[in-house]
This record gives structure tokens, sequence and C-alpha cells, in this order.
């Protein structure tokens, strides 16, 4: 278990994720050192909304490559969200890493996924996984196991029969159109997390979505989720959905969430 004091503990069933503002997280004036065990998850949800010296501090934490990928965004909104997002990242990896933010140096896979350069994992089996949305950020953290998160805000402007026959199973596209139409996109958006922190965990873009199939066993994000894995996944794979304020969905995926912990909060 972790030795900050802002740990609130391990999240049971109807727990709400909460979101920590960027402003908080990026004081690295007198980090803790987190100790995670292995098989365990911690999740930190943050707010990406920061004072231009919260932003100036973030930005000097990036690598080249989030640079030239935030200079890209042409809505100065979208742009700053993304380096609060990825700084942000880089705060929570340094907690575990006992180092500065801008110490903390990534490679990627050749989908995109982000992971410890070898110089850091010889020194720590420490995973993670970020994802952003809007104004929000949630970032998964494991050891010695790979972990997806996904965060999604369920909006009901989008076309949930088209993009759900065409990306889902049948048996997931069938369920989503037997619910009433209000409730369509709220649905989806849960297929969806539970899907892409699965394709997340494994490191496969999102042409793997037909090749994992979800059951939920109710309703609700405290509900039982049971999966079908196709060839693209090596690795036995558990997802769980979490709760989050009405409006917004969120999943994270391992091989091991028997114990799964949000932190940064008294």
């Amino acid at each position: 278990m972790p030795n900050n004091k802002d740990d609130v503990g391990i999240l049971g069933n109807n727990v709400l994720i909460s979101f920590l503002p960027i402003e908080r997280l990026a004081d690295t004036s007198q980090p803790d050192h987190i100790r995670l065990e292995p098989n365990s998850v911690h999740l930190w949800g943050i707010e990406l909304g920061g004072s231009q010296r919260c932003l100036g501090r973030c930005v000097g934490w990036l690598d080249d490559v989030e640079r030239r990928r935030a200079a890209r965004f042409v809505r100065d909104d979208i742009r700053q969200r993304y380096v609060l997002a990825h700084g942000g990242l880089k705060a929570v990896l340094s907690r575990y890493l006992g180092v500065n933010p801008n110490m903390v140096a990534l490679d990627r896979s050749a989908t995109g996924k982000p992971f410890l350069t070898r110089e850091l994992r010889e020194k720590s089996s420490i995973t993670f996984n970020l994802s952003h949305a809007h104004d929000r950020a949630l970032i998964a953290v494991s050891n010695a196991q790979e972990v997806g998160v996904d965060l999604e805000f369920a909006r009901s402007d989008i076309e949930v029969a088209n993009l759900s026959k065409r990306f889902f199973t049948l048996s997931e596209h069938t369920t989503i159109m037997q619910e009433t139409e209000e409730q369509r996109a709220t649905k989806f958006f849960r297929y969806w997390v539970a899907k892409e922190a699965l394709l997340k965990a494994q490191g496969i873009g999102l042409g793997g979505l037909p090749d994992c199939e979800i059951f939920f066993e109710a309703e609700g994000a405290d509900t039982d989720v049971r999966t079908r894995l196709g060839a693209q996944f090596s690795t036995t794979l558990r997802v769980r959905l979490l709760s989050c304020e009405k409006g917004w969905e969120a999943a994270v995926a391992a091989q091991r969430l028997d114990a799964i912990t949000q932190c940064g909060f008294e």
C-alpha cells in the first residue's frame, strides 16, 4: 500500500472517482515517495484547469514528442489541456520514481503506448496509463503488470447506432439498441471505456475493438464485467467500471484488479 498521507484507501462499489486540482498535483515542493505493491492499481483523477504558472511548469516537464504534439493543436483550450494532462502524468510518476518530473523519460510503442525508458525500468517496475477528456484526466499506475484506463464524457450528440454497429460486436450493438433513445449514449460509452481500457492495457489500437467483447452482469458502474478476448490479446485481462459523477464513464483493465486505490486526497 502507498505510504502517502493523502491516500483514501481501497475503492469499493459506488465510490465516486474524484478529481484533484492540477495546481495541487503540480506542486512538487514536498513530493511523497509512493511505494506500490505488485498487482495493485492506483488511480489519480485530475482537473485540467490551471494558472499560467502551472501551465508553464507542465510545459517544462514535457519531452520533445509531447511538445510537438501539443503545438499541432489549433485551439488554445485543447492544447492547454493536453499539456496539463501530460505534465500531470509526469508529476504523478515522479512520486513513484523518486525523481523530479522533468527527469521522467518515456519511450513509446509502435501503437503509441508510452512506457518508461530502459534506464528507468531498470530501477522500477511500475507501469501506467493516461486518459483525458474535456477538462479531466485519469491516470492508472500499477506494478509488474500492464494497465489500461479510459475516461469519457457521455455525449448525446454522437451517432450511437452507426458507431456501435461499426465498432462493436453484434451482441453489444443489440444490447445498446434495446435501450431507450435517452439511455443509448450512456450504454455506448460504458461499453467504449471498458473495451478501450482493455485495448490500452494490451497496447493495441482501435482496430482491436471487435476482438474484445463485453458482457455486463447488471446495470450501473458497480456491476461485474465478463470479457471475451480474441487472438490479438496475448494476456488474460480483467476490466472494472469506475463510478464517476453523472455524465462520465470510466474503466480500468489489468491482469489483477484486487486492490484499486484512489490517491491524492486527504
